[in-house]
């Protein structure tokens, strides 16, 4: 089983120890194949690797859904030594948080649509969190999925403005066979709805359709969509299937 570190000191105690690269995969847990895959890279390209699962409570601005969100410790971390993952950084809101958020990162820009607009103070405490973890992990790299491509740009955005020495990789995202992004809300969704939700990809994938008409596409079949806009060479969504949010975007050089 990967070792289980509990806080900055005892991590930085082991870190010591290390005298090769270190790859970081940040996660909240509940961890799927997308989760795996980011895993599995960092495994080929670094000599240790540390995941972290910690579920922020400062990036959640519905605190409905951060009760809600599944905590799966256990399985996790079968599923990270299946895979000979090494260390899991499994800290808590006192250890991460020790001036009760009173210090925070944000971003004034690009943090300001689309995800900023609809969930009000979340990229701030992504950020936040984010730039905790870089700190304390100290790695040569950190692996971060495409789907949430709006914190990737402001993830990057962060670590190049404040001289952050850890390399940002990006890894596609990964899918169910029907087109539907991995996510641990799926988990949510019930079998029908699963398989309804590949309308979603089905619809932002079809570039003879303007972002409008998506967006129509998707309420006409059901879904609530909150935004469907053009940016960083994507087109992105977000929109809800019955209780569940399910966010998604596609480069626009993959058209059909």
């Amino acid at each position: 089983m990967p070792i289980i570190i509990k806080t900055p000191t005892e991590w930085r105690k082991t870190q010591e120890k290390l005298n090769h690269t270190i790859g970081f995969v940040p996660t909240m847990g509940n961890l799927h194949a997308g989760h795996l895959a980011l895993v599995e890279r960092a495994l080929k390209e670094n000599e240790t690797v540390v995941v972290s699962i910690f579920v922020n409570h400062t990036q959640f601005n519905d605190p409905a859904d951060y009760d809600n969100y599944l905590r799966t410790l256990d399985e996790d971390c079968s599923k990270l030594d299946a895979i000979n993952a090494h260390y899991v950084f499994n800290p808590n809101k006192d250890t991460m948080y020790p001036e009760n958020y009173e210090v925070q990162v944000s971003e004034n820009t690009d943090s300001e649509f689309m995800e900023g607009q609809f969930r009000q103070g979340h990229f701030t405490g992504m950020l936040t969190v984010v730039l905790k973890l870089l700190n304390i992990i100290g790695a040569d790299k950190a692996y971060f999925g495409e789907k949430d491509f709006q914190q990737l740009k402001l993830i990057q955005k962060m670590v190049n403005a404040l001289f952050i020495p850890t390399e940002i990789i990006a890894c596609p995202t990964m899918r169910e066979e029907n087109g539907l992004a991995l996510s641990s809300r799926n988990n949510r969704l019930t079998d029908d709805e699963k398989n309804h939700a590949s309308l979603l990809y089905k619809y932002l994938s079809d570039f003879n359709l303007s972002d409008l008409e998506v967006k129509e596409a998707l309420e006409k079949t059901g879904f609530r969509p909150e935004y469907v806009e053009t940016k960083w060479g994507r087109r992105l969504t977000a929109a809800w299937l019955g209780d569940v949010r399910l966010i998604d975007n596609i480069p626009i050089q993959e058209r059909k």
